[in-house]
């Protein structure tokens, strides 16, 4: 599968008192504050239990990113049938979503399981809802419009390492790029500096976001990562535009 994601808090309570009336009992509210992690809404998406034609079970992993409390954006091709055509509703397999860290490792983040995908009608992108909403992560917004020629892009997602060995990284790849031309329904990303397999979309890092974000805790999902050459390659990526389905993938989550 190609291509391809914190710290807990508690709030405070009040009590209102008014005039003439003995005091109203206290009412505790509890929540969760925003996580102050950087790239918070980035996901990690596994499965331990894709299905083959021989019988057998295989894993597999994508990247991802919070469009809404409830909704992640991801490559079409991470759901999919025994004979691999992408499929939408109930998966056909447990796909675990990690939000909030940077590896494996780090405390605290949120998990949560997919139990719907909708296939998008045009590129190779999917958006999946989750089993409960997550409170403490500022999602993504999506775009209200195309991006421009030029455009400052971050990369982000949880793939493979390595040239030849498929398998995801336990830790978050981060990578930088500029919107160098615009298609239909893709654009082209330049990268910044030099390719590395740390910078630049590998096998499991499908899915993963290229977004605008001015604090690295908030941002705009400009595109993302769908099926593409090995890495790291020395051109520039294809990556599939998020503005040309935002409107379907609102309807969605309506």
């Amino acid at each position: 599968m190609l291509a391809l994601a914190a710290v807990l808090g508690a709030g405070g309570a009040c009590a209102h008192v008014f005039a003439h009336r003995a005091p109203a009992p206290e009412h505790h509210v509890v929540a969760k504050p925003v996580l102050s992690h950087v790239l918070p809404f980035n996901a990690k998406l596994t499965s331990h239990d894709i299905p083959q034609l021989d019988g057998s079970v295989r894993s597999g992993a994508c990247s991802g990113s919070l469009i809404a409390p409830q909704w992640v954006v991801t490559a079409g091709h991470c759901f999919h049938s025994i004979v691999g055509t992408p499929d939408s509703g109930p998966p056909r397999y447990h796909m675990t979503v990690t939000l909030g860290k940077l590896k494996d490792s780090d405390p605290g983040g949120d998990t949560a399981q997919v139990v719907d995908v909708r296939q998008s009608p045009v590129n190779d992108l999917a958006v999946v809802r989750l089993d409960h909403t997550i409170t403490d992560i500022v999602p993504l917004a999506l775009p209200t419009g195309p991006p421009t020629v030029g455009e400052p892009l971050q990369f982000a997602g949880w793939g493979s390492t390595s040239p030849t060995v498929v398998a995801p990284s336990d830790h978050l790849k981060r990578g930088t790029f500029t919107v160098a031309a615009l298609h239909s329904y893709t654009l082209d990303a330049a990268p910044t500096v030099a390719r590395t397999v740390e910078n630049s979309p590998c096998p499991d890092d499908s899915g993963g976001p290229f977004f605008v974000s001015s604090d690295d805790r908030t941002g705009t999902l400009v595109a993302i990562v769908n099926n593409g050459p090995s890495c790291p390659q020395a051109g520039l990526e294809v990556v599939a535009r998020l503005d040309v389905v935002a409107n379907w993938i609102r309807q969605q989550m309506a």
